[in-house]
Parts: C-alpha cells; sequence; structure tokens
C-alpha cells in the first residue's frame, strides 16, 4: 500500500469514528469541554546518557513527574539552547509513538506510548550527523541532521511494532548547504510538503512528497526576516514562522508544488530572541517564545493566514528564565513551555480569548534539555 493510499484510509477511519461519535451523542471537542488529562515530554539531551522526562498533566494542568525513560542514546546538553532547533522531540498519530533525536549519537529513538509509561521500542541512525528535528505523517517518519553536510532523511515506521525501516534513497541535500543551520523540518498537514528552516541562509526550503514517501527538492525561499527559526502548520496549508532576527512572526500559504506565498510579512512584537512558535488546533491562535526577554506573546490567526498581533506579553515568565520549546495539550487547552534559564516547565491555560493564565510549573529538568511535546 503507498503512502497516499493509507493517508486515504486513515481519513475514512476517521470518518468512521466521527460518525460513531455523532450517533453514540458524543460531541466534537467533548475532550476539551471535559479537560481530560494527558502527559508532557522532555527531552533531557545529555551528553552521558539521553532520556525522556514524562510529566503526567491533571485536568487542571498541574503537572507531576511520573518518570525517566532512556533513549539509548546520547545528546549535547550545553546551555539553554544546545541544538537550536524545534521538534527535538515528536509525537505521532493519535500519540501512540514518541519520537526524539539523540544528537551526541548520530541517532534517533522511537517509544512506544502507554500514557506516562515509555517502552523503548527501536533506535536507529539518524542517515547524517547532530540530529535535531522529527517530522511524522502517518507511517512516514523525516529527520533533519544539521551537523558537517545538513540533509534530511527518511523512513517508514512499522504501525504496529515503531521500528523505522531507512527509506534508501530518500536523503535530501539542504539549499544553503553547509552554511545552513537548520532549526525545523514539518510536514504540512496533507504530508505532500515538507519544510525546512536555515537560520544561517535566511531562506526556507520546501520539498514536495510523492506517494512513495520520496522528497523532491528543495525549493529554496527567501525568508521575509532574519534568521527564521520554528514553524507551524495550521488551516489550509498556512505556516506561520518565527524570525529571531526582528523578533517577529510571518505567515506563508504553502501551495502544493511547495511554493510559498506570503501571506503576513515579518509583524515583530516588541521582544527579545524571538526562536519558538506553536499553535491552537483551531489554528486561532499562535504563541511564541521570547528567550532574551523571559515573555510568551500571543498572535491571532485569520482563515487566510493573516496575523494580528494579539499581546506582546500574553505571558511573563520572568528575567533569566529563558522560554524556549513549546507544546500545547491536543485539545489546546493546555500551554507548557521549557524554561532553559530555570530548568523548569511553566504551565498555562489557554482561554477563549487566547489569554494564558498560569497554572504552576514544574523544576528538575537538566541544564542543557531541548525539546518538549504534550497531549
Amino acid at each position: 500500500m503507498d503512502i497516499r493510499s493509507i493517508r486515504s484510509f486513515t481519513v475514512g477511519v476517521i470518518g468512521v469514528i466521527a460518525t460513531l461519535g455523532f450517533l453514540l451523542g458524543i460531541a466534537p471537542g467533548s475532550a476539551r469541554a471535559e479537560g481530560h488529562s494527558g502527559a508532557v515530554y522532555v527531552l533531557t539531551n545529555q551528553s552521558t546518557e539521553n532520556s525522556v522526562f514524562v510529566y503526567r498533566r491533571a485536568s487542571d494542568g498541574t503537572l507531576s513527574l511520573s518518570g525517566s525513560f532512556s533513549t539509548g542514546g546520547k545528546g549535547m546538553g550545553t546551555g539553554v539552547d544546545p541544538l537550536g532547533s524545534q521538534g527535538a522531540l515528536a509525537l505521532g498519530e493519535a500519540h501512540r509513538f514518541l519520537f526524539a533525536v539523540n544528537a551526541g549519537s548520530n541517532e534517533i529513538s522511537v517509544f512506544a506510548v502507554r500514557g506516562t509509561d515509555l517502552q523503548l521500542v527501536d533506535k536507529v541512525s539518524s542517515g547524517g550527523t547532530m540530529p535535531v528535528s522529527i517530522a511524522v505523517h502517518g507511517r512516514l517518519v523525516y529527520v533533519l541532521n544539521a551537523g558537517a553536510n545538513p540533509n534530511i532523511t527518511g523512513f517508514f515506521m512499522n504501525p504496529r511494532t515503531g521500528h523505522l525501516i531507512l527509506l534508501a534513497g530518500s536523503q535530501r541535500s539542504l539549499a544553503g548547504g553547509s552554511a545552513a543551520s537548520p532549526a525545523e523540518v514539518s510536514f504540512n498537514r496533507d504530508g505532500d510538503v515538507l519544510m525546512v528552516t536555515e537560520k544561517g541562509t535566511q531562506t526556507i526550503d520546501t520539498y514536495t512528497v510523492d506517494d512513495n514517501g520520496f522528497a523532491s527538492g528543495p525549493t529554496a525561499h527567501v525568508s521575509s526576516g532574519a534568521t527564521p527559526f520554528g514553524f507551524v502548520f495550521t488551516h489550509e496549508d498556512i505556516a506561520i514562522v518565527s524570525e529571531a532576527g526582528p523578533n517577529a512572526l510571518s505567515s506563508y500559504e504553502v501551495n502544493d508544488d511547495g511554493g510559498l506565498e506570503r501571506v503576513t510579512s515579518s509583524l515583530p512584537n516588541g521582544q527579545k530572541a524571538t526562536c519558538w512558535v506553536v499553535a491552537t488546533e483551531d489554528g486561532r491562535f499562535a504563541y511564541t517564545a521570547n528567550t532574551a526577554s523571559g515573555t510568551i506573546s500571543s498572535y491571532e490567526i485569520t482563515r487566510d493566514g493573516t496575523l494580528s498581533l494579539l499581546n506582546p506579553t500574553a505571558a511573563v515568565t520572568g528575567n533569566g528564565t529563558a522560554p524556549t520549546d513549546m507544546a500545547l495539550s491536543s485539545d489546546s487547552r493546555f500551554f507548557f513551555a521549557r524554561e532553559g534559564g530555570s530548568n523548569s516547565v511553566a504551565g498555562f491555560r489557554v482561554e477563549a480569548d487566547g489569554g494564558l493564565t498560569p497554572v504552576g510549573s514544574m523544576d528538575g529538568i537538566p541544564a542543557g534539555a531541548q525539546g518538549i511535546a504534550a497531549f
């Protein structure tokens, strides 16, 4: 079965589930209304032994440490932002599997997820040096290798076991070559386009993905603002990109052929070191971590991808906290930011108007950690 057939099958299954939910009187979004519990995962990225800290999320958004699980590899944990990336941890569909980079041993690890319990099911070579970001769409997994000769490399995942199989011949270079200093790789929502941000060359790369999982490209696009870093895809294949140069967000419509059409040019928030970005599942709100300011900014997103600054200081984590990686719960009811300066995770409730209300924080994360995921 090729990738396109798998996507069609998945859509069909989702449709059946939705129909059953309607017949049984289960309203869409009921998980958000009831505030179901979940989990938050943080990659320790330690050079001696990389591992994942797992936190149980209560229905009010508060966290409690549940356990630590070794990736079987090594990280590169030094400083506030050791990998210079977004997406070092990635949850697969239905949060059945968790994918982690081992930047120090050039590997990626796969865990089977059982809520707050993780089981290491595979560890493979990343196909390059210093993997920093992982993209997942169905059975297809691509990893971004940032060191030496930067590239993206593809894998198929066995949906039953979680084992990864190298997609032979899938490795693709980046447009900027050794100067790229890439930050993130991710699929658009349909899974037919891959995108990579290059901090070092002010470039956004796009690749088209065929039915067999092979990427063609890259096509290089000049970023709206300097130092494109993190990004997230929302509705209608809109890409929201953070820019550490002007401390801003920009937005693009991504076409099936990998073309980028700018919707909103760099829209600054008046903060410092705007590097990470997440967006709510409904595509209404985006949030940026402003590492040097100790703040989180919020933006509103229209249906066509137009951005407007909602609140430059939607949350204040404090001087020296250095908020970096961020994640939203799968229902977008709770927002979590890893603080590289205070070695903690700060939690917030997402209000209906996009506001953020603190719900507490958890300390004890090792210095040099990088990567966060949540459901």
